[in-house]
C-alpha cells in the first residue's frame, strides 16, 4: 500500500474515534439540559454516560476477536450503522429510560468502531515509528474532537436543546460509511477465533453489578441486601471467568497477554487515566453549570483550552514515543493527572476563572500524553494477527474506567451532598478530586514499572508464547 493511501486509510479511521469523542464530551455538556427536561436525579444522569459505557466496555474484546475473524472493515461499516442509528433514536427518546436504552444500542455499534479501527491502522502501518506517528494523529484527532464537542455542544443546547447534541453524530457517521466502502481494504487474522458465548456472559455480569453496585450504593446503602448482592455476583463471575478462560484455546480473554508487563500496565494505565477522565467531566459539567449557573455554550467554552491541549499533546506524544518510548509520556501524564488533581480539590463556588481553567489546563496536559501509550504499549510486540484481540483489551479498560469514573464520582456526590447542589457540590466533591490525583500517580507508577528491561523482556517472552502457540493451532487444524 502506498503512503498515501496509508494516511488515506487512517484518515478514514480516525472519523470513527472523531464521533465517539465528539460524542464525549457533547453529551456531557447537555446532563444539566437532559436532567431539567426529564427531572433525573444525579444516578440517572450517571445511568445517561454508564448505558453507552458499558455495553461499549462489555462488547469490546467480543468486536475485536470477530474482527479479526470475519474481516475488519465489514465489523467497522456495521458499527457505524449501529452508532448512527442509535444517535438519531437518541435524539427523539421521548423519556429518560428511553434515552438509556437507546444510548445501549448507539455503543452496541460503538464497540465495532475505535478498537477494529485501531487493528485496521496497526496492520496498515507495519513500520513501528510510522505507527507510533499514526498513533499520535489518531490521539491527536480525539483532543480535536473533545475540543469541538463542548462548544458545538453549548451552542446546539442553547439553541435547539439536548437533542440536537446527537445530530452531529449522524452526517460524520454517514460519511464515514461511505468512505469505508471506497478506500479501506478488507482484513482478517489468518485464522478465525471461535466465539466465546459464556466467557461473554461473565464480562456482562462482572461489569454490570459493579457498576450498578457503585451507581446504586448511596440510594439503597452499601449494607444492602441489593447491593451486597451485586458485589457477590461481581465477584463470583471474575472467579469463574479466570478458571474457565485458560482452558480454553481460543479464549475472549486471553489471559496470556497479561504475562507481558507492559501490555498489563497498558491495562491498568487504561483503567486509571480513563476513570480520572470520565470523573472529572462528569463533575466539572455539573459545576459549571448548576454551580457558577454558566450557559451551556459558555460552560463549553471553559473547556476548550483544555481540549485543545489535549489535542497539541497527543501528537507530540508520538513522536517522543517513536524516539524514547513510552516511559517519558506516561511520566508526563501522570504528574499532569495528579497535579490536576489536587488544583481542583481547591475549587470553590466562587474560584476566580483563570483559576478553574488552570485546573483544566493542568489536567488536560495529563491527559493528553496518556491514550498513545497506552496504545502502543497494549500492540508492541503481539503478533499482527491478534491486533484487533490487543487492541480490544486495552480499548475495554478505556470504557470500564470511564464507566467506573462516572459511577465513582457520582456517588461521592450523592452521598456526601447535603442541601441543594449549587451550595454543596464542591465539599461533596473534593474526597472525589484526591480520588482523581490517586489515579494520577497509579499512572506515574506504571510508567516506572512496566517500561523497563523487565518489561520488554516478558512483552518479548509473551509474543514469543502467543505466536508458538498459534503456529501449533494452525498446524493441528492444518
Amino acid at each position: 500500500m502506498s503512503r498515501r493511501r496509508r494516511y488515506l486509510v487512517l484518515a478514514i479511521c480516525c472519523l470513527s474515534l472523531f464521533i465517539v469523542g465528539l460524542d464525549v464530551t457533547i453529551v456531557n455538556v447537555a446532563l444539566p439540559a437532559i436532567g431539567r427536561d426529564f427531572h433525573a436525579s444525579v444516578s440517572g444522569l450517571q445511568w445517561t454516560i454508564d448505558a453507552y459505557l458499558l455495553v461499549i466496555a462489555s462488547l469490546l474484546m467480543l468486536s475485536g476477536s470477530t474482527a479479526d475473524r470475519v474481516g475488519r472493515r465489514r465489523v467497522f461499516q456495521t458499527g457505524l450503522a449501529l452508532f448512527t442509528v442509535g444517535s438519531l433514536a437518541c435524539s427523539l427518546a421521548p423519556g429518560l429510560g428511553a434515552l438509556i436504552a437507546f444510548r445501549a444500542l448507539q455503543a452496541v455499534g460503538g464497540s465495532m468502531l475505535n478498537p477494529v479501527a485501531m487493528a485496521i491502522v496497526t496492520n496498515t502501518f507495519p513500520d513501528p515509528a510510522e505507527r507510533a506517528r499514526a498513533i499520535g494523529m489518531w490521539g491527536s484527532v480525539f483532543g480535536l474532537s473533545l475540543a469541538l464537542g463542548p462548544v458545538v455542544g453549548g451552542a446546539l443546547v442553547d439553541s435547539v436543546g439536548w437533542r440536537g447534541v446527537f445530530w452531529m453524530n449522524i452526517p460524520v457517521g454517514v460519511a464515514a460509511l461511505i468512505l469505508t466502502a471506497l478506500f479501506v481494504p478488507e482484513s482478517r487474522a489468518a485464522r478465525g477465533r471461535r466465539l466465546d458465548p459464556f466467557g461473554q456472559i461473565l464480562i456482562i455480569a462482572l461489569l454490570g453489578t459493579v457498576t450498578y453496585g457503585i451507581i446504586e450504593g448511596p440510594a439503597y446503602g452499601w449494607g444492602s441486601a441489593r447491593i451486597m448482592a451485586c458485589f457477590a455476583v461481581a465477584a463470583a463471575a471474575l472467579a469463574v471467568l479466570l478458571l474457565y478462560e485458560p482452558r480454553r484455546s481460543e479464549p475472549l480473554v486471553d489471559l496470556r497477554f497479561f504475562r507481558s508487563l507492559p501490555f498489563s500496565g497498558a491495562a491498568l494505565t487504561a483503567v486509571a487515566g480513563l476513570c480520572a477522565f470520565a470523573g472529572f467531566l462528569f463533575l466539572i459539567t455539573l459545576y459549571l453549570q448548576d454551580v457558577r449557573s454558566l450557559r451551556p455554550l459558555v460552560a463549553g467554552l471553559f473547556l476548550l483550552p483544555m481540549a485543545l491541549v489535549m489535542a497539541a499533546s497527543a501528537p507530540l506524544a508520538g513522536r517522543v514515543i517513536a524516539r524514547r518510548g513510552t516511559r517519558i509520556p506516561l511520566l508526563i501524564s501522570g504528574a499532569g493527572i495528579a497535579a490536576g488533581g489536587v488544583l481542583l480539590t481547591f475549587l470553590t463556588a466562587s474560584a476566580p476563572v483563570w483559576y478553574v481553567v488552570t485546573c483544566c489546563l493542568v489536567f488536560g496536559v495529563g491527559q493528553g500524553w496518556l491514550n498513545a501509550p497506552i496504545t502502543v504499549n497494549a500492540v508492541s510486540g503481539m503478533p499482527r494477527s491478534q491486533a484487533g484481540v490487543a487492541s480490544g483489551i486495552a480499548s475495554t479498560g478505556r470504557q470500564v474506567g470511564s464507566s467506573l469514573g462516572v459511577a465513582i464520582m457520582g456517588s461521592v456526590l450523592a452521598a456526601n451532598l447535603h442541601g441543594p447542589l449549587a451550595t454543596g457540590f464542591t465539599a461533596a466533591t473534593r474526597p472525589g478530586w484526591w480520588i482523581v490525583a490517586g489515579l494520577g500517580l497509579v499512572v506515574g507508577a506504571m510508567a516506572v514499572i512496566t517500561t523497563g528491561r523487565a518489561g520488554k523482556a516478558s512483552a518479548d517472552r509473551t509474543a514469543t508464547l502467543v505466536a508458538s502457540e498459534q503456529e501449533q493451532i494452525r498446524a493441528h487444524a492444518a
